[in-house]
């Protein structure tokens, strides 16, 4: 079993207990893999010295609406969860977190101690990234309210508010920028920074104040300087240097970039040697390195959306590097080597390595970066 999986299970259990009157409150949970309450029942694996395989603080999330404490939530869910397939124990710990122990057979730490995703549920999550393409992770448009970014006359924060932009209309909420100021004009020519408008609002705003650059980024050039005004965490003081611009493993931007123009060269050989990946042949490779990219994929939405919620694309752009990590350690496996014939299983690990591509060509939108085919 998956994080998926395990998702859609305690929404289940949720549904079930609504259904018998133990919980209520709730409203309309949805359906599963919908933009509701589906989508906000998060399941991770259990830290290191924590207990069970994976643990959830859904208990605490709903508490308040069902009117008991997080702990009587727990105890609810707690018995209905252990009765399902695949599910070894539940145990309760702190206020109300359900920390679950999986059969061996299912993933669980007893058999290759990692747990990991499931083929099937793998399949469907691959196949779920490249049917959606670049809007994989995004909300429903105008499911969110209308929102204001207004930010002082500074380069770093309108550099923020711009990718804020784009991640908040990703997660469907409508997005007006302002600026304190008229903004600079090389800003929207050589960073892509786009402003509604400028000047004092009628209404004192919120204003973005991240620390400010300590130089005119714009000899970087637009997407080594929007990454290094981007990537640390605004209370952070950015770095403007050409160590950016270095062709490097050491250079993170360089890395995220080169992952994905690799994931473009592998569809390149593969058809090349005479095979693609289909969905039919998406098998879910879930052996070594596949795991950890698979992981990645799957937590990618999460982190949209608590990039949106927190105003931190920084949170994007580590993202960004773990999956392209992820991705590198991965790709040489995904085509067959000497006089090896392709299988199905090199269809399903390109078909995984083309997800990927997906996740870093979208994510490097979303912070204003380009993708390029050849690095």
């Amino acid at each position: 079993m998956t994080p998926v999986e395990l998702s859609r299970t305690v929404l289940r259990a949720m549904r079930g207990a609504v259904a018998d009157g133990e919980l209520r409150g709730l409203g309309d949970l949805g359906e599963p893999g919908g933009e509701g309450v589906a989508r906000k029942v998060v399941v991770e694996r259990s830290r290191p010295g924590g207990c069970g395989d994976y643990a959830t603080n859904v208990a605490l999330q709903i508490a308040r609406a069902a009117g008991r404490s997080p702990r009587q939530v727990a105890e609810v869910l707690s018995p209905r969860l252990a009765g399902e397939p695949g599910i070894a124990a539940i145990d309760i710990t702190g206020p109300g977190f359900l920390n679950i122990t999986l059969d061996p057979g299912q993933g669980g730490r007893g058999e290759g101690g990692e747990g990991g995703q499931g083929s099937s549920a793998a399949a469907e999550l691959v196949h779920d990234v490249l049917t959606r393409g670049a809007r994989y992770g995004h909300a429903r448009p105008g499911s969110r309210g209308p929102h204001q970014l207004h930010f002082p006359r500074e380069v770093r924060a309108a550099v923020l508010a711009d990718s804020l932009r784009r991640i908040l209309v990703a997660r469907g909420a409508l997005v007006r920028s302002t600026c304190e100021e008229a903004p600079d004009a090389a800003w929207a020519a050589g960073l892509g920074v786009r402003v509604d408008a400028h000047g004092t609002p009628p209404v004192p705003l919120k204003t973005l104040r991240p620390v400010p650059a300590p130089a005119d980024p714009v000899f970087l050039g637009r997407d080594a300087a929007r990454w290094a005004l981007l990537s640390p965490a605004a209370h952070d003081r950015p770095r403007i240097s050409e160590e950016h611009l270095v062709q490097r493993a050491s250079n993170p931007l360089f890395r995220v970039r080169y992952a994905h123009s690799r994931t473009r060269a592998l569809t390149r050989n593969a058809a090349a040697l005479g095979f693609t990946r289909t969905a039919g042949d998406i098998a879910g490779d879930t052996t070594g390195a596949a795991r950890d990219l698979l992981d990645a994929l799957d937590a990618h939405p999460r982190v949209l959306a608590a990039a949106a919620e927190h105003q931190a694309p920084d949170r994007l752009a580590r993202h960004l590097v773990h999956t392209a990590d992820a991705l590198l350690a991965f790709q040489p496996a995904v085509l067959p080597l000497g006089d090896e014939k392709p299988s199905a299983a090199h269809r399903a690990r390109l078909a995984l390595a083309e997800a990927a591509g997906t996740v870093l060509a979208g994510g490097l939108s979303l912070l204003g970066i380009s993708a390029p085919e050849y690095v």
